[in-house]
C-alpha cells in the first residue's frame, strides 16, 4: 500500500508530513530515519505524523520525529506547517494542535503566515531537564549558556560576534553534554539590537538546520531573562526571520512565521528497512 505525504517547510526547516488520522502506517524509527535521508529517502529535517486528537481543544494529535528516528516533544516550524495544512483543509483560521508538550493553539495571520502559541517556557533545571540542580540562566559549561525547555530542551550561547562559535563544530559535542540527559538543541545567538538577533541552531538528532522555531523561542526567552532584548524580537536564521513575543501578562511565547507546502507524493513503507 502506498502512503501519501506532504513535503513542507518553515524557513527551509523541512518536513515530511504523513496523515494517519484514518489509517496507521508501519512507520518504525528505522523507517522514519531512512525516509529522512536526503540521498536514499525523501529527505527532511523532521518527520511528522497526524493522528486523531484526544485532548480538549485540539483538532489533531501531532508527533514529531528527528532525522535519526527519535521522537521530539515539540517543533515550532512544523507546528506552523501543520496548522496551515489543517486551516486549508477546514477553512478555519484557528487550529488546536495536541503534542506531547501540550495543546498548542495556532492562528492563521494570512495564507502561509501562522502564529503559534508555544505555551509557557519551562525554566526549572528538572523541567529542562538537566542532570543535576543548577542555575538554568548560567549553566556550568564553558561559554556560559542559558537553558530552557520549549517542549524540548534548549541551551543558548550568546556570542560576541556572529561567527564566534561554529555550530557544526561545537554542536555535536554540546548536544551530548553530560548535563543534558535527554540531549539538547544548541542555539548560537548574536544580539544585533534590543529587538533583533542572529541565531543558528544545532538540533538534537537532526544537526544544523536552516531554522528552528522552538530554538528561536528559547533564544528570545533566555535573552529576555538576561536583559539583552525586549519581549518582542525578530530572530534572523539562515532560512529567514521569525517574530517571537514572550508575553508578560500570561508568560506564553508566540511565534509568527511562514509555512509552505513544497510538493506532495507517495512512498511504500516496505521499500525501507523496518
Amino acid at each position: 500500500m502506498m502512503t501519501g505525504f506532504f513535503k513542507m517547510h518553515g524557513l527551509g526547516n523541512d518536513f515530511v508530513v504523513v496523515d494517519e488520522r484514518t489509517h496507521r502506517h508501519d512507520l518504525t524509527p528505522a523507517r522514519i530515519a531512512a525516509l529522512c535521508d536526503r540521498h536514499t529517502g525523501i529527505g527532511c529535517d523532521q518527520f511528522v505524523t497526524l493522528r486523531p486528537a484526544c485532548a480538549q481543544g485540539a483538532d489533531v494529535f501531532v508527533r514529531f520525529f528527528n532525522a535519526d528516528g527519535t521522537e521530539s516533544g515539540a517543533c515550532g516550524n512544523a507546528s506552523r506547517c501543520v496548522a496551515d495544512l489543517l486551516a486549508r483543509e477546514t477553512g478555519r483560521d484557528s487550529i488546536g494542535l495536541q503534542t506531547r508538550a501540550g495543546v498548542l493553539h495556532a492562528t492563521i495571520v494570512r495564507p502561509g503566515m501562522v502564529t503559534v502559541d508555544m505555551g509557557l517556557p519551562r525554566q526549572g533545571w528538572a523541567e529542562v531537564p538537566l542532570a543535576h540542580a543548577c542555575d538554568t540562566l548560567h549553566l556550568p559549561i564553558t561559554g556560559d549558556p542559558a537553558a530552557v525547555s520549549m517542549g524540548n530542551p534548549h541551551a543558548t550561547f550568546f556570542l560576541t560576534a556572529p561567527d564566534a562559535m561554529a555550530p557544526e563544530v561545537a554542536g555535536p559535542e554540546l548536544e551530548h553534554h553530560p548535563l543534558f540527559p535527554e540531549r539538547a538543541n544548541i542555539g548560537f545567538a548574536h544580539i544585533a539590537a534590543r529587538d533583533a538577533m542572529r541565531l543558528r541552531v544545532w538540533e538534537r538528532g537532526s544537526g544544523l538546520t536552516r531554522a528552528c522555531g522552538s530554538g528561536a523561542c528559547a533564544a528570545v526567552v533566555n535573552a529576555v531573562r538576561r536583559g539583552l532584548v525586549e519581549r518582542t524580537c525578530t530572530v534572523v536564521m539562515d532560512g529567514g526571520e521569525l517574530v517571537i513575543t514572550w508575553r508578560e501578562d500570561d508568560g506564553h511565547v508566540l511565534m509568527t512565521g511562514p509555512a509552505v507546502t513544497s510538493f506532495t507524493g507517495t512512498f511504500s513503507p516496505e521499500d525501507y528497512p523496518r
